[in-house]
């Protein structure tokens, strides 16, 4: 059982390593490919799109054909993906690469969290094998900066090669230790349904990347939204028809789970659009070196790294509903602080430094016990649809906060003071997070009052 969850701890340690250095690396990468900012920006959209519209697709399509053989047969993918990468020489290539990554993602993702969840029974044994997740993702993400600042000087290649040798190993481990099971008996012949929510899915995560540099009010963009309801309308439509759905719609029904997707929107959307602020300002602004702005960002990560392993006893004792409260109180104070001590120009000891441990601590209560939240209950063979779900709200929660960010820093860059374009991207991060904080505290409390009442 450890065997397999060091070899899915792998994959999402890769899944964060590809992310951040791929992020620290695009400067060089656009220097030699003659890349522009737009097309420097879809190697990370390029990723993100392929992710974000099929990670629903790929949990069930894990729970329906087998969840090994997706597995194995999506890290071969993006194995692949990684080392072509590293290899070409024409922009184009390299985001079709990423694409195909993000592709390959949204299947190993989902179905990595399925394997988890099923090989480890609902409780302690369960809570603390995610804690032990969490921690590999973290530190892949962390990891990564740093390592994408080093191998990002030695020339930006070696950041797509280097995950391959780790990706090959996984790929064996995962060969020899994950047990094989069974495709469903039911199931899987919702071809309607699977069509129109690739096509809506992929089309709502490109209007949301794409939005920021075409406008938001842009004939295309308001196309592109209409199309993507419309499409993503016709799968309700079709799945509340289907004998066999692809989606069974009921598990929206569960308080919990919706909860739990929501706080993973709240939780990623605030965090990497903050992170992706920082990395502007730092760089751009202060003109910090890429290994530098890696380690005044690092504290966040390695509170992540050294106190998620507590995590899964905190949900066995206490339950996620208090944990998830407490993270998001932890997120919510981290952005106030940064706002309310940053000035014209913030002072890394007194407002960066905090910042980064607070939301270190939000991340870390806060991802694993969303996880759980999201998963508990649920019978094995949803297992995939329960995990894909909750990290496709992450990822597409996480695009759109990303987008609106965006715009709102480009809006203002010609602010007063060079860190003035910020403040209203601070806002919207510090709103996303406090409604976070609302969803979940406004049940809890009720629910506290209910059973002293009773």
């Amino acid at each position: 059982m450890w065997g397999v969850l060091a070899v899915l701890c792998t994959v999402l340690f890769l899944d964060g390593l590809d992310v951040s250095m791929v992020g620290v690396a695009l400067p060089s990468i656009g220097t030699e490919l003659g890349l522009s900012t737009t097309s420097l920006q879809w190697i990370v959209n390029g990723y993100v799109l392929g992710y974000g519209g099929l990670l629903l697709l790929g949990g069930r399509t894990a729970d329906l054909l087998g969840r090994r053989r997706v597995f194995l047969a999506a890290l071969a993918v993006f194995t692949v993906a990684s080392l072509v990468g590293g290899l070409v020489d024409d922009g184009g290539l390299l985001i079709a690469t990423r694409f195909v990554k993000g592709l390959a993602a949204a299947f190993t993702a989902p179905t990595a969290m399925s394997i988890l969840t099923t090989t480890f029974a609902e409780g302690p044994a369960r809570n603390r094998a995610l804690s032990i997740f969490t921690v590999f993702g973290a530190s892949g993400y962390s990891s990564g900066l740093i390592l994408g600042g080093l191998l990002t000087s030695l020339g930006w290649r070696w950041n797509f090669l280097v995950p391959v040798p780790l990706a090959i190993g996984a790929l064996v481990g995962g060969a020899f230790l994950i047990a094989r099971d069974k495709p469903a008996a039911t199931g899987g012949h919702d071809l309607a349904g699977a069509l129109t929510l690739i096509s809506g899915m992929l089309v709502a995560v490109y209007s949301v990347v794409s939005a920021p540099a075409r406008g938001w009010l842009d004939p295309v963009t308001i196309s592109l939204f209409l199309l993507a309801i419309a499409l993503l309308g016709a799968f309700v439509a079709i799945e509340n028809r289907v004998r066999h759905p692809l989606v069974r719609l009921g598990i929206l029904r569960i308080g919990s789970i919706v909860r739990a997707n929501a706080s993973m929107i709240a939780l990623m959307g605030s965090y990497v659009s903050f992170q992706f602020m920082m990395t502007l300002y730092l760089q751009d602004v202060l003109h910090w070196a890429p290994l530098r702005m890696a380690f005044a960002l690092l504290p966040a990560g390695l509170v992540v790294a050294f106190g998620s392993p507590f995590v899964g006893k905190l949900i066995t004792r206490y339950g996620t509903a208090p944990l998830i409260v407490t993270a998001m109180v932890s997120l919510s104070l981290g952005y106030v602080w940064f706002l309310a001590t940053a000035g014209t120009q913030p002072h890394y000891l007194v407002t960066v430094l905090p910042t980064m441990l607070l939301l270190g601590g939000g991340f870390g209560f806060g991802f694993s016990s969303v996880m759980a939240q999201a998963t508990d209950g649920i019978p094995d063979s949803e297992q995939g649809l329960a995990s894909g779900l909750v990290q496709s709200s992450g990822q597409v929660g996480t695009a759109l906060v990303l987008a609106v960010v965006t715009a709102l820093v480009s809006t203002n860059a010609g602010a007063a003071t060079d860190f003035g374009q910020f403040h209203p991207g601070l806002n919207l991060v510090t709103g996303v997070a406090v409604v976070g904080l609302l969803l979940n505290a406004i049940p809890l409390v009720a629910q506290v009052a209910r059973t002293r009442s009773a």
